[in-house]
């Protein structure tokens, strides 16, 4: 029987178009909130296109594209004398000097998302993160620089977020090593356990004139953290992993905490305060009115047992310092390691507008269970409200 050479071809191209779509679809993940595709790893590459523990091919880890210097590690791998740990899993890369990694994501365009992934410095102490989401074809980009100098927990991992709005519907995600002078091209952060989640946009009502008072909605926190994720500082007119909330600080962070692992003072999501007076957690308010009367109240609280003791075993206490507009108030928070919280208030004259609410730690702790991780007093369940005016002519008396 004679065998028709169009159908062979024709087969041969549809079979080349089947595998197209196959590996097209492997390099783009749909994902819902969550982890992303790999995104710890646990899929390992290829011996082919391995050398050692170095990855050389740039599509050897599946579902991502790779760059420069990048190390396949395995939980309890030396370098040195260090044993180097995993926080998710048996498995993790490490970037070294300039490495990158690269996914594309599909969501929906015009949403706000937000990454976390948890990052350990394994060398120089000026080793940066920068993560830049931009459309596959087209622009802008959005990019940010995450600072991972301050190591903040006992494990040496940080799990870290970063927000940005999807101006496609397919993005792609990279995080490269800024590698600032390492001796070593090789060395770098080892990164691990990415994830992502859609950010709503909580508004203001008649009932508080704050966005996400309650810290409800933020970055996703993994159910198996037990150290919450940190919120790195965020400028004005960038997209923050917590809605409604900036983060003023130069290289320090606060943290963010779910109540399945922390004392939270109500709901289960809170802010905790873990870099003492270089970080400010604030609000701006551009409803309040010039000259009205307004009240700020608020829930602080110890989520961990956090507490700084001198050495005849009496403890220094925490202060939270809260401010709206000009007024201030100082709420001491000591509970002696149990957890619980306080309310604090302040009621005010607004004398512009908008009104800025800003919260702060006074002073540095740790861990009473000597780990050497950091922490600080706890702020939760925000609001702001208008003193209706017969109470208002109260205060002016």
């Amino acid at each position: 029987m004679a065998i028709d050479e169009r159908s062979v071809h024709g087969g041969a191209a549809l079979v080349l178009r089947l595998l197209v779509c196959v590996v097209a679809a492997r390099a783009v993940s749909a994902v819902a909130d969550g982890p992303l595709l790999n995104g710890n790893f646990e899929d390992p590459p290829n011996q082919s296109q391995m050398s050692g523990s170095v990855v050389t091919g740039e599509h050897a880890v599946s579902y991502w594209k790779t760059s420069g210097h990048i190390e396949f590690i395995c939980s309890g791998q030396k370098q040195g004398d260090m044993v180097l740990t995993v926080p998710d899993g048996s498995h993790a890369l490490r970037l070294g000097s300039g490495a990158s990694i690269q996914q594309q994501i599909s969501l929906t365009k015009g949403l706000y998302y937000s990454l976390t992934f948890s990052a350990s410095r394994t060398c120089s102490q000026n080793e940066m993160l920068n993560v830049t989401a931009a459309p596959v074809s087209g622009s802008p980009a959005q990019t940010g620089e995450l600072p991972t100098q301050t190591v903040y927990t006992s494990s040496g991992w940080d799990s870290y977020s970063w927000a940005f709005r999807a101006e496609a519907g397919l993005m792609s995600i990279t995080v490269t090593h800024n590698c600032g002078e390492e001796e070593d091209p090789a060395c770098g952060p080892i990164v691990d356990a990415f994830a992502i989640k859609t950010l709503s946009q909580p508004e203001a009502s008649q009932n508080n004139m704050l966005r996400n008072g309650d810290f409800e909605e933020g970055p996703y926190i993994p159910p198996d953290s037990q150290w919450g994720v940190l919120v790195p500082p965020v400028d004005e007119d960038d997209v923050s992993p917590l809605p409604g909330w900036n983060i003023m600080a130069y290289k320090k962070s606060v943290k963010y905490i779910d109540s399945a692992h922390f004392a939270v003072p109500r709901g289960a999501r809170a802010v905790e305060l873990v870099s003492g007076v270089e970080t400010a957690l604030l609000q701006e308010v551009y409803t309040t009115v010039e000259g009205s009367w307004y009240r700020l109240e608020f829930s602080a609280g110890d989520a961990d047992g956090c507490a700084s003791s001198y050495d005849d075993g009496s403890s220094s206490g925490m202060k939270v310092k809260a401010y709206a507009g000009t007024a201030e108030t100082t709420v001491d928070v000591d509970f002696r390691d149990a957890g619980g919280s306080k309310r604090g208030k302040i009621e005010f004259r607004a004398t512009a507008s908008p009104t800025r609410v800003v919260f702060v730690s006074l002073g540095y702790h740790t861990k009473s269970d000597n780990s050497g991780t950091l922490c600080g007093p706890v702020v939760d369940d925000v609001s702001l409200v208008p003193i209706p005016q017969p109470y208002a002519r109260r205060l002016l008396l």
